[in-house]
């Protein structure tokens, strides 16, 4: 009984060896390595996502095992990057890039495309079709309109819809006649994106909670953190390029009112305090004039 390999088991031995020797090499390329959900994942996505970033995110298909294999390579020259395994369950997508684990996150986030429904596809949202013209012919496919809802007339040859009508609504699984329907109708009503489990850099694996960002939340905290800080530095007088305008300002209101208040004369003040000379000699006047008539003069 011989016992050596089959030519063919030893070819493939070694072709799992070059794999993860070529993946080991990736990983300790690349700054960040991320593992996505290739679950539902369909190929237009990707190839779209490829097209955009083919200069700065590599995208690679590989089996977990091996991916484990080369990640224990590298693990004395990447420390941390072990933890990766915990989220290599199921069929992944791995992505390779330098740009931060948290710009990754938000790219994915930005470049949702939207897909044709497939059967069994849950609905995100309410799919509406519009009022308006199809562009279809009538035939048996009236039929289809029919038993989902959506009334119609025929009108020069073609298809009319009468009223927006909700299809399918969110949280439903699409049917067959639905996404056949919603296909002839050119109409996309599935939200796809990239979904990252975890990310690994500098040391530290970050799981997709974690990676999520806020933008619009980030900036309006950020907005609401400078305006504190302005007041802040405003209200206890420390002067920056910011506050030196208004403080200046207040200070200068301030001397000329003091001034103003204790009458020492000034090329600012000289005129208030005149003005305010004048009123008050014209209250007193009025008073005088009230209780002796021929005084009435001088309160005009």
């Amino acid at each position: 009984m011989s016992l050596t390999m089959p030519a063919k088991a030893v070819k493939a031995k070694d072709l799992k060896r070059l794999e993860v020797e070529k993946l080991a090499e990736l990983l300790e390329k690349y700054k960040v390595i991320a593992v996505c959900d290739l679950m539902k994942v369909r190929t237009v996505q990707l190839q779209t996502l490829r097209a955009k970033f083919r200069d700065q995110i590599l995208f690679k298909v590989a089996k977990n095992n091996l991916v484990r294999f080369a990640v224990d390579r590298v693990a004395s020259g990447k420390p941390g990057i072990g933890k990766l395994k915990e989220f290599l369950e199921g069929p992944n997508l791995f992505i390779l890039t330098d740009l931060s684990a948290f710009k990754l996150s938000m790219l994915f986030d930005q470049n949702t495309i939207m897909l044709p429904a497939k059967v069994g596809d849950v609905a995100q949202t309410d799919i509406v079709v519009h009022k308006g013209n199809t562009g279809l012919p009538p035939g048996p496919i009236i039929s289809d309109f029919s038993d989902l809802g959506i009334p119609t007339k025929i009108e020069s040859g073609n298809i009319m819809i009468t009223r927006d009508t909700v299809v399918v609504k969110a949280g439903e699984t699409i049917s067959e006649k639905a996404a056949s329907l919603l296909g002839k109708l050119g109409i996309k009503p599935i939200e796809a994106k990239l979904r990252i489990k975890a990310a690994y850099e500098d040391g530290i694996v970050y799981p997709s909670d974690l990676l999520a960002v806020d933008l619009e939340g980030f900036r309006r905290d950020l907005e609401a953190a400078a305006q504190a800080a302005y007041n802040l530095t405003l209200n206890a007088g420390i002067p920056t390029p910011e506050t030196m305008p208004l403080l200046l300002a207040k200070a200068f209101t301030e001397a000329l009112n003091l001034l103003a208040h204790t009458n020492i004369p000034t090329s600012e003040t000289l005129p208030l305090i005149l003005a305010k000379a004048r009123s008050e000699a014209l209250a007193l006047a009025q008073k005088l004039a009230s209780k002796d008539e021929s005084l009435k003069d001088l309160a005009s």
